[in-house]
């Protein structure tokens, strides 16, 4: 529970970063950041949250939401949290690893569209490696194990494999959800 993403808001309401649930709790409690309520955009701080949001251990808690439960007590857990000083915007860049190629693509093969499982899935250079091409977000792409073994050392124009989509480099907001549901909570703020 406690390692649930959390979107990060500078003071300025813009996206800066995800972080978990225990790392935003952390960061309210120590009076650097506010809850931002889910449905409503009120800004709380901890002991407003626990005012609210706070139900003995024994409680039957709300459906539809996420709660974290302690010794005594269970809390309703945070999705969007918002800092209050930093207002800076960070370059934001997704990192480019197989994780995030295996994400932006879907875990799906971009030549059969067959999601075999991970076990069964590599990374594709669509120009070879041999005839030039860089190792980059616009050249590699998902492929099964037969597609790229049937691809070969060839581009898929020769090999009469296209593309199901053309790669490219997808931005922070993209990938903040790459992969998974983005919450309701974040799609005022991210695109996803």
């Amino acid at each position: 529970m406690l390692d649930r993403s959390v979107l990060v808001l500078n003071k300025s309401w813009t996206p800066i970063a995800i972080t978990t649930v225990k790392r935003g709790f952390s960061l309210v409690f120590q009076d650097h950041a506010h809850i931002v309520h889910p449905e409503t955009y009120e800004m709380h701080d901890f002991e407003t949250w626990l005012g609210e949001y706070a139900l003995p251990a024994d409680a039957t808690v709300p459906e539809g939401q996420v709660w974290a439960r302690t010794a005594t007590l269970q809390i309703r857990v945070p999705e969007v949290i918002v800092l209050g000083r930093y207002n800076g915007v960070p370059r934001r860049e997704l990192a480019f690893n197989r994780r995030n190629i295996y994400r932006r693509d879907e875990f799906q093969c971009q030549y059969c569209a067959g999601r075999p499982g991970l076990k069964h899935l590599s990374i594709d250079h669509v120009l070879p490696v041999s005839k030039g091409g860089p190792t980059s977000w616009e050249n590699c792409v998902v492929a099964c194990v037969r597609c790229n073994t049937r691809k070969g050392n060839r581009t898929p124009e020769q090999a009469n494999m296209p593309l199901l989509t053309k790669p490219s480099k997808p931005n922070w907001s993209d990938g903040v959800g790459v992969g998974e549901r983005v919450p309701q909570s974040w799609s005022k703020f991210v695109r996803g």
